[in-house]
């Protein structure tokens, strides 16, 4: 075990903590620059970073918010099974297992590598990314009417894939023969040991020029410092329980909706989140393992204490989470988890419910609250090669104390992650993009309006297409706050080349396209902040100008009548009585 307490000055603790960070850039951008899918190069699905020997967090680039925590854990199962007697340079370990070791679903393969300097581990890089396929019974392997893990995909039970710096060409065999895109998936890994060598260069070039005790001594003062921060700003929340409950809609197999639940006790030295009396784990794939509900959790965290901070293991030390054992927030094998995403963020969304009475500047009204995720197969027609696109849909984010909410935003979960851009999906996919635009479906009306939720939809070219979607939220809605109302639901069309109108659908797997049918992706409208009569006139009629609400809209619930020619307005007497009341 390495310890120091050599006194370092504080300047150049700051030079080797800002050193720390800036190698975690350069690997995050050194993957998405080799990577070959469009999900990890063009959607930033991925995360890379280093922990310390002991697998304490250092530094992480995130595309995906939801990946906040889940490289510690990876780096812990791996000392779990190895430890550092078993480890040398050059190995590099691969693991996916859901339940534990950084787990989320299988799709999201990781990579281990210890960094050595004179004979001792003093770091590792570690980098999570999704893959386009890992097998299983789908394209695109993440399904939403799985039954058991084993139909998901390959498990890479943290297992060497590099030894002493050589390749175990068994595990490449395998991936090359059960995956349906090989050269994207091994050319994902790739970028990812790419990525973890670039890290191990970076620290061992660190210790060359500050000395391996310098740099010891640098990470433990980094680690209490984002302690330090962390309870300094939990000490400027309000202090006490708070309270909340909401529904899961679906399963993915027809089962629900259940429920969740939480406690959150702020104290000034934790932050406990129980959700103790959720829903068991059920039997469709929407099961989220404990280490992926910790990442959401701590997605809110930082949202509540600092948002701005420079994230590391010490930073979480006054965070306690709470579950009962085989909960849907904290499921065991053998369940599915393929998409564990959509209980991870109503996780999170749960404290956040909770807690945003209390925190009006911190925390808005609900938002869409789904990774909205679509996964669309077929044939190319210029190539007559199958193509396969993975990828989320945005929506909008809830209204709050002094701002309208925003529009055409992914979810909590996903955070600096983006679309495939639609000259790429035209060009790489067999489809058009016939409208990409807001939705305005009268959502989320309130003193603050709700963000507008998208609408995206995909024409198929070729016969034999399927299009797997899985949003929730598509029956129980964003909450509004304060008076404010909910927003609008998650959803999806088929409009068929006959004509035929196929729908309303929230969850739906392997749905046939024929050619020049239209999937119409619409995402939900996120919740009012205040009561809609409170909101100024003007404002009224120029979201009426703009068609983000009605004139009919205008008139019955923000009781304004707007003409829609030449967009003058007046108040009705409904709006006027409120304000004389």
């Amino acid at each position: 075990m390495i310890t120091t307490s050599k006194k370092v000055d504080p300047f150049t603790l700051e030079i080797v903590k800002d050193s720390l960070l800036a190698i975690g850039d350069e690997m995050f951008i050194a993957l998405a620059r080799t990577s070959m899918s469009p999900i990890i190069y063009e959607v930033l699905d991925y995360a890379s970073g280093l922990t310390d020997s002991k697998g304490n967090l250092l530094t992480q680039g995130n595309g995906a918010t939801g990946f906040i925590g889940m490289l510690t854990f990876m780096v812990k199962e791996t000392l779990n099974k190895f430890g550092e007697k078993d480890l040398n340079p050059g190995d590099i370990i691969i693991i996916n297992d859901p339940y534990k070791g950084g787990g989320s679903h299988l799709s999201d393969v990781g990579l281990v590598m210890p960094i050595f300097y004179q004979d001792e581990i003093i770091a590792f890089s570690a980098n999570k990314a999704h893959w386009t396929e890992v097998g299983g019974k789908d394209p695109g392997s993440f399904t939403n009417d799985s039954t058991e893990i084993f139909q998901e995909g390959l498990q890479f039970p943290c297992v060497k894939l590099f030894e002493k710096g050589k390749i175990n060409q068994a595990i490449v065999d395998i991936i090359q023969s059960n995956v349906r895109f090989p050269e994207l998936s091994l050319g994902d890994m790739w970028a990812q040991v790419a990525a973890l060598k670039t890290g191990e260069k970076r620290v061992r070039e660190l210790c060359e020029k500050h000395s391996k005790d310098i740099v010891l001594a640098s990470i433990e003062h980094y680690l209490n410092h984002g302690e330090q921060l962390s309870r300094l700003e939990l000490s400027k929340l309000p202090k006490g329980t708070f309270e909340a409950e909401d529904l899961i809609d679906t399963d993915g197999i027809g089962n629900g909706p259940f429920k969740i639940k939480v406690k959150v006790t702020i104290t000034e030295n934790e932050f406990i989140c129980d959700f103790r009396g959720s829903h068991p784990q059920v039997p469709g794939p929407v099961n989220c393992s404990l280490t992926a509900l910790t990442s959401a959790v701590r997605v809110i965290f930082l949202a509540v204490t600092n948002p701005s901070q420079d994230i590391n293991d010490g930073v979480f030390r006054p965070l306690k989470i709470l579950t009962d054992k085989k909960s849907i927030l904290s499921a065991e094998r053998p369940v599915p988890v393929s998409n564990y995403f959509e209980s991870m963020i109503m996780g999170a969304d749960l404290i956040w419910k909770a807690l945003a009475p209390h925190l009006p500047d911190r925390l808005s009204a609900g938002h869409l609250t789904s990774v909205c995720s679509v996964t669309l197969s077929g044939t190319h027609p210029d190539s007559n090669e199958p193509f396969l696109i993975v990828e989320p849909s945005v929506g909008g984010w809830g209204a709050a104390k002094g701002e309208d909410g925003s529009s055409g935003q992914f979810c909590l979960g996903d955070g600096e992650t983006y679309n495939v851009p639609v000259e790429v999906a035209e060009t790489r996919y067999g489809v058009l993009v016939d409208e990409y635009s807001l939705r305005n479906d009268g959502g989320g009306a309130g003193e603050y309006i709700g963000g507008r939720g998208a609408i995206r939809s995909y024409r198929a070219l070729t016969d034999g297409q399927t299009a797997t979607i899985t949003y929730g939220r598509h029956i129980t809605p964003p909450w509004g706050i304060h008076e404010g109302q909910n927003g609008s639901v998650n959803q999806f069309y088929v409009e068929k080349a006959n004509g035929e109108i196929d729908g309303p659908f929230g969850c739906y797997p392997r749905y046939p396209l024929q050619k020049n049918d239209v999937v119409k992706l619409m995402t939900a409208t996120g919740g009012g902040y205040g009561n809609p009569l409170k909101r100024p006139a003007q404002k009224v009629a120029r979201d009426v100008k703009n068609e983000y609400i009605s004139v009919s809209e205008a008139e019955e619930v923000y009781g304004v009548r707007v003409n829609p020619v030449t967009f003058e307005y007046e108040e009705t007497e409904k709006r006027k009585a409120y304000y004389k009341s």
